[in-house]
């Protein structure tokens, strides 16, 4: 692949793992493009297949399939076929995406590349042809960034890292050896995989060096807006469905799509029966969708707590069992309904259109919400949402509801009476024949929600078409459906016994996970319910869907849990991270900082004093070791003040090597640590070497005492011999003479 034609006649150092490192290098960015899940599944596959069957045919020893030529040829020719690609194929692709234009763009840009990439690998003949390949995968990188963020690029990323490193660290290795003045010389093969482990190990190294700098910078480095990494996920598709008018079976379909859209966290579960996600209330039913006729939203505004209220303790007319406060993190919807459980009484979050932050925008926030409950962001910018809020949890089954009377405010009955002009006429009847028994609206409420649970089933398979009138054919053919039919067939047969109701959409409460403190909504918990009006008690929820067949989760689920939690720190703390997050990260590090340190403190103090307690209570039980203590204390203040610690080491030393085989005990190293010992007894007596001086100098400003100046000069010559001259050393005779010139400076 990067085997160089023009190399000299010797090969160049590294030759397999360079080839194996970009090889390796493309590879993986391919694999990070195709992790994304945003192409098409031809090219999901045949492009890494393209590729590892590259890699097999390297494996085997094969050279480059395509000439340059030929090569080049071929990407100027589909230069020629890219607008029919943007603009047919990939527009094709992108049909669903929320610009779609773009996203086509985008794609027809990515299958260029890969393509690009492709034909350079298999008529890659040269370094420059790797160096080319290595700057390809580089923008199929840049191109993952646009299309997730998810935890898995980290993950991959970091592989890519490791290669790139690789990759560049053996082409400056043979880039050196092709400088050189003599060829290299190629070892044998275990020093050269001896050769290749370094290598790797200074590419982790370097790899693990570059993230943790990388981490601290992203961390610690001052940011003023949002990150980055949360404006350039790119979205293909908005889920659709929560608008102010939604067809009957439309919540159906999107309960068929597993992806998640919303995080709410909220630290422990929320035991409350009646706990949904609550959307939009819809006021309307012509027979096959529900729509608001009423158009006005109610402008709320930021205050100085950055708090938007949105209502009061006092709307709530029923007795309050718990206060929520929740996180939610909302991913991208076609809709600009914001979600929230029960009675909300206000929110914060960054809700314009011009996110400066993840937390606040530089202009107040501002939300609108309905006469029905339901709350609306303005902006409307289709990103990913983040906001907190409070709500009230209401008592589900007030009592006083059953003595509110029949009283309704004018602008209810107006709105939550309405009915299809062409309404079956059995509907009514029914509705009459299961409350029979109640006497009052909230007592024929129930009874029509219990009826409902019991009596039909629920499903997403729904056979054959549902005709003009499709509550009718739920109600009395196929007595069977999802959730939007239940809470349909309810509202309407209130209405028909003249009791205010209206259909909700929102999401079911979702699975909770323990390990996040969070609830993972999907698309799959979409769900609809009913809310009655009744006079002194407001609005209160039914829910007449039964429930669908649970899944026991096992080993895989709790993994699940264990991936979402990830993800959501990932999005919290990488994705979502600005200058608020640095904040609450130094806060956060300074409190656990001064608690540690608090704690440290404590648990030394407690150490020293059992410490003090047990070695007191010893010296009481032994009297004797009163005079032991200062006689060894003495003993150790006189071995520091004349260094015997350090003397007693290079004794040791010394007497080691000489016991050493023949073969080590000859080793020049020995002769230069005996000399240094020299120096060091003859300066204790007062004979030190100048650092102008050549040891034959040193020895010859000796005395001249035959056994000090015999001595030195002849173990100066043996050193030299050893040390520069190549000779072996002589171990004993060295010692020998040491000892005489110590016995020597000692007579002095």
């Amino acid at each position: 692949m990067a085997s160089s034609v023009t190399t000299p006649a010797q090969p160049l150092p590294a030759e397999q793992y360079f080839r194996a490192a970009v090889f390796f290098l493309v590879l993986t960015s391919t694999l990070t493009l195709v992790s994304t899940g945003k192409l098409d599944l031809v090219t999901t596959l045949m492009a890494p297949l393209a590729i590892l069957y590259k890699g097999f045919r390297w494996w085997r020893g094969h050279g480059a399939e395509l000439k340059q030529t030929t090569a080049t040829r071929l990407v100027l020719a589909y230069v020629i076929l890219f607008p029919i690609d943007a603009l047919f194929i990939s527009r094709n692709l992108a049909s669903g995406a929320s610009n779609s234009a773009l996203y086509a763009a985008l794609l027809a840009a990515v299958h260029y590349l890969l393509f690009v990439t492709v034909l350079r690998l298999y008529s890659a003949a040269t370094d420059r042809d790797a160096i080319f390949l290595a700057m390809l995968s580089f923008a199929a990188i840049l191109a993952s960034a646009i299309f997730t963020v998810d935890p898995n690029f980290f993950f991959l990323f970091a592989v890519y890292l490791l290669f790139g490193v690789a990759t560049f660290l053996s082409l400056e290795i043979r880039r050196g050896a092709r400088g050189a003045v003599f060829p290299p010389i190629h070892a044998g093969p275990p020093r050269e995989q001896r050769f290749y482990r370094a290598m790797s190990f200074a590419a982790v190294s370097v790899t693990v060096g570059a993230i943790f700098f990388g981490s601290m910078l992203f961390f610690f480095f001052p940011r003023f807006s949002a990150g980055y990494f949360a404006r350039t996920g790119f979205q293909t598709s908005l889920m659709t469905g929560f608008t102010d008018s939604v067809e009957l079976g439309r919540i159906g379909e999107i309960k068929r799509d597993t992806s998640v859209v919303m995080r709410v966290k909220t630290g422990t579960p929320v035991s409350y029966p009646l706990l949904r996600w609550r959307g939009i209330a819809l006021s309307t039913f012509d027979g096959r969708r529900w729509y608001s006729e009423e158009k006005v939203r109610y402008l709320h505004f930021e205050g100085q707590d950055n708090w938007i209220p949105l209502g009061s303790p006092l709307d709530v007319k029923v007795p309050v069992v718990a206060e929520l406060q929740f996180i939610v993190q909302l991913q991208p919807l076609a809709s600009d309904a914001l979600f929230a459980p029960a009675q909300v009484m206000k929110l914060r979050g960054n809700f314009s259109s011009d996110a400066g932050t993840y937390y606040r925008s530089a202009r107040p926030s501002t939300l609108g919400m309905d006469s029905a409950g339901a709350v609306y962001n303005p902006a409307r910018n289709y990103a990913q949402l983040r906001y907190e809020g409070v709500s009230l949890l209401p008592e589900a089954r007030p009592a006083k509801a059953r003595t509110g009377g029949t009283e309704y405010p004018g602008d209810i009955q107006k709105l939550y009476l309405q009915l299809p002009e062409k309404l079956d006429p059995r509907i009514p009847q029914l509705a009459q024949k299961i409350t029979a028994t109640a006497d009052n609206p909230y007592d024929k409420s129930v009874v029509l929600e219990s009826y409902l649970r019991r009596n039909f089933g629920y499903t997403l398979n729904l056979a054959g078409k549902p005709g003009p009138d499709p509550l009718a054919q739920f109600l009395f053919v196929t007595k069977a459906g999802h959730c939007e039919y239940f809470a349909s067939a309810m509202a309407v047969m209130l209405r028909t016994l003249g009791i205010p109701s209206r259909e909700v959409n929102g999401f079911l409460p979702g699975e909770f996970n323990d390990l996040a403190g969070d609830y993972i909504v999907r698309a799959s918990d979409a769900h609809s319910w009913v809310e009655a009006y009744f006079p002194g008690s407001g609005w209160i929820t039914f829910d007449p869907t039964p429930p669908a067949a649970g899944f026991e989760g096992g080993l895989f689920s709790r993994l699940n849990l264990y991936l979402d939690w990830m993800q959501l720190n990932w999005n919290e703390w990488v994705v979502n991270y600005d200058f608020a997050h640095q904040m609450l990260m130094a806060k956060n590090v300074r409190q656990n900082s001064t608690d540690y340190s608090e704690s440290l403190r404590r648990w030394f103090r407690r150490t020293q004093e059992r410490g003090m307690a047990g070695l007191t209570e010893w010296q009481r039980r032994h009297t004797y070791l009163s005079l032991v203590f200062p006689v060894a204390l003495v003993f150790l203040l006189v071995v520091l003040r004349f260094d015997w610690i350090r003397s007693f080491a290079r004794w040791l030393t010394l007497a080691l090597q000489m016991r050493q085989p023949t073969s080590l005990r000859n080793n020049p190293q020995l002769a230069s640590r005996l000399y240094a010992e020299m120096l060091r007894v003859l300066e204790k007596r007062g004979y030190t070497r100048a650092e102008t001086q050549t040891p034959g100098e040193f020895a010859a400003t000796l005395p001249p005492r035959p056994n000090l100046r015999s001595a030195v000069g002849e173990f100066t010559s043996l050193y030299a011999e050893a040390r520069f001259g190549g000779a072996i050393c002589d171990a004993f005779r060295l010692r020998a003479l040491l000892e005489q010139i110590r016995s020597s400076a000692h007579a002095d």
